[in-house]
Order: C-alpha cells, then sequence, then structure tokens
C-alpha cells in the first residue's frame, strides 16, 4: 500500500461571518441566495430536456426489472493531442453530466476521450420506478464501454458517483485503469444504528417537504462559501417538482437516497486493484467528518493516496477548477498498476 496526503493551501479563500444555517453548519456568504424560488423560474422537464448539455447526447437501450429505459451520455472526443486513455465520468446524486462540463474540457484538452453517462433515474435518462442499486449503475457503464469499443478506462466519481465508482472498479477490475473518488458519499455503514423505515413512509416525505428552501439548503450545505452561480442546480432541481411527473420522479429520488442504507460500498474499497485518489475539499459539510473518513478510504484501498483541499467544500471542479483538474490529471496520466490476474 502506498498512501499520500497532501494538504494544499489557496490564498484569497476568506471566508465572511455566518449569514445561513443549513442542517448543522452555518456558511459563509460571497453572495445571499433568494428567499423564495424566482418568478421566472418554471418548471423543468423530468429529462433536462430544455437544459443546454455542453456536447451531443446519445443514448444506449438498457432494460431493468422488465422495463425498457434509455441510459443517455456524452462520448467527447480529445481537442489536444490524443493520448489514448477514456476517462468515464460518474455524477453525483443532485447533479448529472452537464455539472461535468469544465472536466470534460479540461480532460478533452490533456488528450483523454471522456464518456459522461446520465445513470438511469437521472438527468436525460429514462425514469424507471424500480429499486435501484450500485451494480445497476456500474453494469450500465460497463455496458456503455463495451458499446463503444472501449476495453479500459480510468473512472471518476463525484459524491453518490463515487459509491459508483467503487462498485465499478470492484466488480470490473479488469475494465478499470485508475479509479478517483471526489468527496465519495457513502463513507460509513448507516445501517448502524439506524432503523429501517418503510419505504412508502419515506416517500411521502420526500413528496411533500421537498421545496425550493429544502433544495437551496443542501446544495449550500455543499459550499463554505456560496456564490449564487450554483443556483443554477438548485433552478433544475426544483423546476421538477413543478411537472405533472413529480411523483414518480419523487419516488425515483426515495429509491436512489435508499442505496446508502441498502446498498454500502465500505466492503468495496478493500478489493479495489486499480490505481487509486481519494480527493476532495477537506471542509465538505455534506459529510460528517469528511477529512478523517476520506484518509479511512485512503488507507482502506491497497494502492491509493490522498489529496485533500482546505477549505473547500464538496464540489472542488466548481470551486477550485484548475487546481483540483491538474491535480486529476496528473493521476490519470500516472503509469497504471499491473492488470490483475484472471
Amino acid at each position: 500500500m502506498f498512501t499520500s496526503s497532501r494538504f494544499r493551501q489557496f490564498a484569497g479563500l476568506v471566508f465572511a461571518g455566518a449569514l445561513f444555517t443549513g442542517s448543522a453548519q452555518l456558511h459563509a456568504q460571497a453572495d445571499t441566495p433568494p428567499s423564495e424560488a424566482p418568478a421566472d423560474w418554471g418548471p423543468i422537464s423530468s429529462t433536462l430536456e430544455e437544459v443546454p448539455y455542453p456536447h451531443p447526447v446519445q443514448y444506449l437501450e438498457v432494460q431493468h426489472f422488465g422495463q425498457d429505459g434509455r441510459m443517455a451520455y456524452m462520448d467527447v472526443a480529445p481537442t489536444g493531442t490524443p493520448n489514448g486513455q477514456t476517462a468515464m465520468l460518474f455524477h453525483g446524486m443532485n447533479f448529472a453530466g452537464k455539472g461535468f462540463e469544465v472536466t470534460i474540457t479540461a480532460l478533452s484538452e490533456a488528450g483523454f476521450r471522456v464518456l459522461v453517462p446520465d445513470r438511469i433515474g437521472y438527468g436525460r435518462s429514462s425514469k424507471l420506478d424500480i429499486p435501484y442499486n450500485l451494480h445497476i449503475f456500474a453494469l450500465d457503464s460497463k455496458r456503455l464501454l463495451d458499446h463503444v469499443g472501449v476495453e479500459k478506462a480510468a473512472i471518476v466519481g463525484h459524491s453518490m458517483g463515487g459509491m459508483v465508482a467503487s462498485r465499478f472498479a470492484m466488480t470490473y477490475p479488469n475494465a478499470t485503469t485508475h479509479v478517483a473518488l471526489v468527496n465519495q458519499i457513502g463513507l460509513t455503514d448507516q445501517r448502524q444504528g439506524r432503523p429501517w423505515r418503510d419505504f412508502e413512509e419515506l416517500y411521502q416525505a420526500t413528496l411533500t417537504n421537498t421545496t425550493y428552501e429544502s433544495i437551496l439548503r443542501n446544495h449550500m450545505s455543499y459550499y463554505p462559501t456560496w456564490d449564487n452561480k450554483y443556483l443554477e442546480w438548485v433552478h433544475y432541481q426544483y423546476g421538477q417538482t413543478l411537472i405533472s411527473e413529480w411523483p414518480l420522479l419523487a419516488r425515483i429520488r426515495t429509491w436512489q437516497q435508499q442505496i446508502l442504507f441498502l446498498d454500502p460500498v465500505v466492503y468495496d474499497w478493500q478489493h479495489i486493484q486499480a490505481k487509486a485518489l481519494v480527493i476532495g475539499g477537506a471542509q465538505d459539510n455534506l459529510t460528517p467528518n469528511y477529512a478523517d473518513l476520506a484518509r479511512h478510504v485512503s488507507e482502506t484501498i491497497p494502492n491509493a493516496e490522498l489529496i485533500l483541499y482546505p477549505g473547500i467544500g464538496h464540489n472542488p471542479h466548481f470551486e477550485i477548477p484548475d487546481q483540483y483538474h491538474a491535480d486529476l490529471i496528473r493521476f490519470l496520466r500516472s503509469e497504471p498498476l499491473p492488470p490483475p490476474a484472471d
């Protein structure tokens, strides 16, 4: 095992006094978000059709639990000198492939082919009312690699996408050259000391308690310093509560939230054979004690290094894109480990 921990300081990140309370944390604000949803925020379709994506979207036919669906994805060719490597990016719970726009540009300019799926139930992909799990997402991702003729890829997963990346790397070691876990959630087994709650109870809570205020509060918890440019993602999520399909989307969201309880990845890490990077903002208020837990993950994966950014929150690709992408590209360009024995 090798584990290196590098802590970076950034000039100019001066946090003002706390002006907004989200969860149990206080958040400094560079901007003040609107107290109510802006009047021009209308409905957003279930498949984000009116939301512009940075690259053309293609579709892969999939089937789960007897239901047919389409998984949307972007397949972006390198704009810099091709290096022969493919990076596949897994988005988080409250985002979609569009959220990787800056990352796609950085990787493409560095010579990578970049695959960015919207997982089933998210973004432009079909919204299937099924009991979601990480195996479904990993399998669809492997099907995508097979579909586009890629044998091996570097896997980058952010937030819940980090859980998918962990499961993919464990399940498909021969298809994984590198795995980067970016502010991954699910860092503990949440079944411990937490009683089971009936799905319908949780669904009704999601259906009735999801408001502009609750969505904004959740997104503000991602950042030590709030910037109103992040309202874009609040808008998309809130807009979907205004459409007739919201009850279906609320059910799907409840299924996805249950993944944390029903399908933990804490037992996957020790079996990951690829070279790994655990990377993220150390001040991630979404996950209590994130820095300590991230260090534990890096020590559990056999071949991992750790990079934590002081004063940065849950979305380093938004907050410090230049530094984050430089570190990510350096890792993805590193020589992979020898392939695991069959």
